[in-house]
């Protein structure tokens, strides 16, 4: 069973509940078809939990599959600089058949980013590290595919791609944390 090797702290992206006694951690890959399937089960789930959610998303692009998933991840953290990363998040996955250099600077002026902040942000060595440091981690917990989830510092290994599977995992994390 693999576990989290770097606890979520403040460089992460947080969504739901930072004080709920569980936590989601998301490893994506915003060109991944299967990530974009888990962004809207992930959603629901903090719609209907989010009080008793975090969620945490980090970055894993698989470049050699994936060529333009290291832009994407780019685009969503210089989005952040700004306060916009679920902005960007949301409208990567929501549009990622669309996905091209061009298509994200339209992304960031739709979202209402300083471009010229945007452009050399997503360009920086601060975010390229902050990107690396995401893969770094997953690959040190075990992370090989994309999306892997960690379940309070645990690896979900019963995510089946259904909202149900990790509603359970959620649930039975719950009752555990009631004992």
């Amino acid at each position: 069973m693999s576990t989290l090797k770097f606890a979520v702290n403040s460089a992460d992206h947080h969504r739901g509940n930072v004080n709920a006694t569980i936590t989601l951690v998301e490893y994506g890959d915003f060109q991944c078809p299967y990530c974009r399937r888990a962004h809207g089960l992930v959603d629901l789930l903090l719609t209907e939990k989010g009080q008793e959610l975090h969620f945490v998303f980090r970055n894993f692009p698989l470049r050699e599959i994936h060529p333009l998933a290291f832009s994407a991840a780019a685009a969503a953290e210089a989005a952040g600089k700004q306060d916009k990363f679920w902005e960007m998040y949301d409208r990567l996955y929501e549009n990622q058949p669309k996905i091209t250099s061009r298509f994200l600077l339209s992304l960031a002026e739709e979202i209402g980013l300083d471009l010229q902040q945007f452009d050399g942000d997503s360009m920086s060595e601060e975010i390229r590290l902050k990107i690396e440091s995401d893969f770094n981690g997953g690959i040190r917990s075990g992370v090989n595919g994309t999306p892997t989830f960690f379940l309070n510092g645990v690896r979900v290994s019963s995510y089946d791609e259904t909202y149900d599977s990790l509603l359970n995992v959620f649930l039975a994390e719950s009752e555990l944390q009631r004992q």
